[in-house]
């Protein structure tokens, strides 16, 4: 079996650490179940390389224990502390509507509601209070006085992300102004 193409790679889990003495490794699972990210076969890296085979794994509070036949140490599972974890984009599900994987996301154009370019999706963040898209303005693209642009983040959410049409590659935005440093919809 050849190694997928890493362009179709979505990260599922990263590993933290070792578990134990026996070579399980500790993950930090990006699956809305965290147990999923064990169950969609081999793990790869992001080159597409594999690097583990989910042999056995338990639910701790608050990471995953897998043990793989690739780590056979302690030392080998610390050694790999920090790897980020891929499948291939075909084995997982087809999200809900109204749902994404967030490797969608990335490079989608960005549009207000009113119309204006705002630039494309760099990245999807996922902070404690909430999940932000980091905006990377149009090339050359200047505000009112003539400064160029600066990457910006926008809350995910349905009111400041009110559309997203991934076959047409685009995100609609509506820009919502903080009051006083208050949620203007509180």
């Amino acid at each position: 079996m050849s190694n997928p193409d890493p362009k179709n790679l979505i990260c599922v889990a990263s590993i933290t650490g070792a578990f134990g003495v026996a070579g399980e490794v500790k993950l930090k699972s990006f699956t809305q179940e965290p147990e999923s990210c064990v169950l969609y076969g081999p793990l790869y890296g992001q080159d597409g390389a594999l690097i583990l085979t989910p042999q056995s794994h338990r639910v701790m509070t608050n990471h995953i224990a897998l043990k793989a036949p690739e780590i056979k140490t302690r030392e080998e599972a610390e050694g790999l502390k920090g790897t980020a974890l891929y499948v291939p984009r075909d084995v997982l599900p087809e999200p809900d509507e109204d749902d994404f994987y967030y490797s969608d996301l990335i490079g989608l154009e960005v549009k207000t509601v009113s119309g204006q370019r705002m630039g494309k999706v760099a990245a999807v963040h996922e902070f404690g209070a909430g999940d932000m898209l980091e905006i990377h303005p149009p090339a050359k693209a200047t505000d009112k006085q003539g400064k160029p642009l600066q990457s910006f983040f926008h809350p995910f959410t349905k009111a400041a992300v009110p559309k997203i049409d991934l076959k047409a590659g685009r995100i609609i935005i509506e820009i919502i102004e903080a009051e006083n440093g208050r949620d203007p919809n509180s």
